[in-house]
């Protein structure tokens, strides 16, 4: 499992004709085929906290909410690594559990809810535990320094720009940690989301002039969609055979789409794409 964070990466050179009448490269890198679950930025964020369990011989403790695809991640990781998890759940336990949930218990997490009033009050930080503690979707330094090994696999792709897409600003800040001469572009999965300087701040991750927020195509809001993004990751997928999500990469991939067709890239610019995963969060019927 942790070796795969050392796998090459295959890229997936993508062509319509704005990108060829204006002689541009699009290569998404297919971080999402590493592994069924824990893939795309997910095992990144993970090494080092799971390396440290391993290490010591200790649990798993996480966080998250009830479509968390850390959750379900983690849960995974650990099952393969006979490491013993548990993941506090952000809200009152449903009637019916949603599907990331359900894989979550399958894989063995021990499920804890509570309530949204007390989720907000956490500080991982003053949290006493004989346990790993993972702060939700990876936010921490720990985090960081793992997602900044993703930039290992495309640091040799000699590219203009990388794009990737944006919730804890986790793997946003690994890469922008190590990047070089790239122009980095973070398309927001949530809306108004005004704090990722702070964010990146946080965890001591300097923000460059090479660095653009792209705040333009969270439709709605986080895990919200609509038909235009639905029509567009089906035909994304009928023409290029590469799935993307609901949350995350369908909403970036109809961004870089768009601003391609709107020129906002240089002639002959090279983009490399970071594909994150979270494909398990799809509607099962989604891709036809």
């Amino acid at each position: 499992m942790l070796d795969l964070v050392s796998a090459n990466i295959k890229v997936d050179n993508i062509k319509f004709p704005a990108i060829e009448r204006r002689q541009i490269k699009l290569g998404i890198a297919r971080f999402d085929l590493i592994h069924p679950v824990v893939s795309g930025n997910k095992l990144f964020k993970l090494y080092y906290y799971l390396k440290d369990a391993l290490a010591e011989n200790k649990s798993v403790t996480t966080f998250g909410g009830y479509f968390s695809n850390h959750l379900a991640a983690t849960a995974c990781a650990c099952k393969e690594l006979g490491i013993k998890c548990k993941g506090y759940v952000n809200g009152e336990k449903p009637e019916n559990l949603s599907a990331t949930l359900l894989h979550c218990m399958q894989f063995g997490m021990d499920l804890e809810f509570i309530s949204r009033e007390e989720y907000r009050k956490i500080k991982y930080n003053e949290i006493k535990s004989s346990s790993i503690l993972i702060p939700e979707g990876g936010y921490s330094e720990k985090g960081k320094q793992g997602a900044a090994l993703m930039y290992n696999s495309i640091k040799d792709l000699n590219a203009d720009f990388i794009c990737l897409s944006v919730g804890s600003a986790t793997t946003l800040s690994g890469i922008l940690s190590v990047a070089g001469r790239e122009k980095v572009l973070a398309f927001p999965a949530i809306k108004n989301m005004t704090d990722i300087p702070e964010r990146l701040n946080n965890l001591k991750c300097e923000v460059k002039d090479t660095f653009e927020i792209i705040n333009d195509y969270h439709f709605g809001g986080f895990s919200k969609t609509n038909r235009q993004l639905l029509q567009f990751m089906q035909e994304f997928y009928d023409n290029f055979s590469v799935k993307t999500d609901i949350v995350y990469t369908g909403k970036m991939m109809y961004g870089i789409s768009d601003l391609i067709n709107k020129n906002y890239f240089p002639d002959k610019s090279k983009i490399v794409v970071i594909h994150s995963g979270g494909l398990q969060g799809n509607p099962e019927n989604l891709f036809l």
